[in-house]
């Protein structure tokens, strides 16, 4: 594959989440998050330290630090000694953490929905393995 159409499946991925995103975005700040917001809440499960979870992002620490801050302002998260290190802090959310990311997920899933419903059964699982292999 050359360099053209490479940068062209990337334009056309990258153009797919961010019209998917803000399609969605309205419900999701109706639930007090903004977008990137929604990223930090959506990786605290998996990623519990916000170190790790800068570099998932790819985010700078001092930004993830800012929107971890917000988070928690909002009782979103609370920050807890983790009990097999005590020197880190460990990210946990909160009932309203939860059922908050719980309900901006299913926002931008039906969102998502709305576009792969454009394919049909076949390319929808075709889509679906392609994305996965190269994810992994």
């Amino acid at each position: 594959m050359d360099e053209a159409d490479a940068a062209r499946i990337f334009r056309l991925n990258l153009q797919l989440s961010t019209e998917t995103l803000t399609a969605a975005a309205p419900e999701i700040e109706a639930l007090g998050l903004e977008a990137k917001e929604f990223f930090v809440l959506d990786g605290l499960e998996e990623r519990p330290y916000p170190a790790e979870l800068a570099r998932h992002l790819s985010m700078p620490k001092p930004t993830i630090t800012l929107h971890l801050k917000n988070l928690q302002a909002k009782g979103f998260i609370l920050r807890a000694i983790d009990p097999e290190d005590l020197r880190r802090h460990r990210l946990e959310l909160t009932p309203l953490g939860g059922e908050t990311v719980t309900a901006a997920r299913a926002t931008l899933s039906g969102r998502y929905g709305e576009k792969l419903a454009r394919l049909n059964s076949r390319e929808r699982n075709e889509f679906g393995r392609l994305l996965a292999k190269l994810t992994r």
